[in-house]
């Protein structure tokens, strides 16, 4: 990505504790229509600015449900999960990173804006039957691709019945390639395709399109059938 998603003194965002020095910084940044100030800090993803591929997905992810549990994969200091939260008060949204300094900062921003409906944890903190009718994320590239694999199955699989996911990738790192990767390690039980694509980045939908294992919240997922979640633009805004 554009970014190069590192603090300021070289500690990687993807750290549990980055070693940069924790400087606070106040920007003004627009959520999807809510203009609101946020806290950062070094160490965290885009410590300086909104994302441009955060920005992507923000403009083009299609409108969430109206309530369930939504998950933001690799939260950093939680755009993605203030703009669900503030779009969907009814809504449970789960703001996941590793990095503790990234979840401090989500915590902090959501207490200021007024949003008791986001959960800023790791792993380990997700009630491990949970479901999810919604995932946006903008993931970790970074990483390196086995890790990002890792990642990804780890909780793509976790979508409800008819839940979809939204990932923004840059398509220079792989977001063509991520693509047939997703559909062929999800299976048949999963729909994917791109959904959009701009200013270098793509937006890729995946869409569960069979019932869930019960132990997977399978009573709570919505019924309906999922459109082709390759229905949308082929061209660079």
């Amino acid at each position: 990505m554009t970014e190069h998603r590192q603090g300021a003194h070289g500690g990687q965002y993807f750290a549990p504790a980055p070693d940069s020095e924790d400087i606070r910084r106040r920007l003004n940044v627009d959520l999807r229509g809510h203009h609101t100030q946020v806290e950062t800090s070094n160490g965290v993803f885009s410590a300086h600015r909104l994302d441009l591929g955060t920005s992507v997905l923000l403009k083009h992810a299609p409108e969430p449900p109206h309530r369930g549990s939504f998950l933001d994969l690799g939260c950093g200091w939680g755009p993605l999960s203030l703009a669900l939260a503030l779009e969907r008060p009814e809504a449970t949204i789960w703001a996941l990173d590793v990095n503790e300094r990234a979840l401090e900062l989500t915590r902090r921003n959501a207490r200021t804006i007024g949003l008791p409906n986001v959960r800023a944890v790791t792993a380990q903190d997700v009630p491990e039957k949970l479901g999810f009718d919604l995932i946006w994320s903008n993931p970790p590239i970074r990483v390196g691709k086995d890790e990002l694999h890792r990642l990804l199955m780890a909780w793509l699989p976790r979508l409800n019945h008819n839940g979809r996911a939204y990932l923004v990738v840059q398509k220079n790192l792989g977001a063509d390639s991520l693509t047939p990767w997703l559909q062929t390690a999800l299976g048949p039980t999963f729909m994917v395709g791109k959904h959009s694509s701009s200013k270098g980045y793509r937006v890729i939908e995946i869409a569960r399109t069979t019932p869930v294992p019960a132990r997977q919240n399978g009573d709570d997922a919505r019924e309906g059938t999922p459109q082709d979640p390759s229905r949308t633009e082929d061209g660079d805004a």
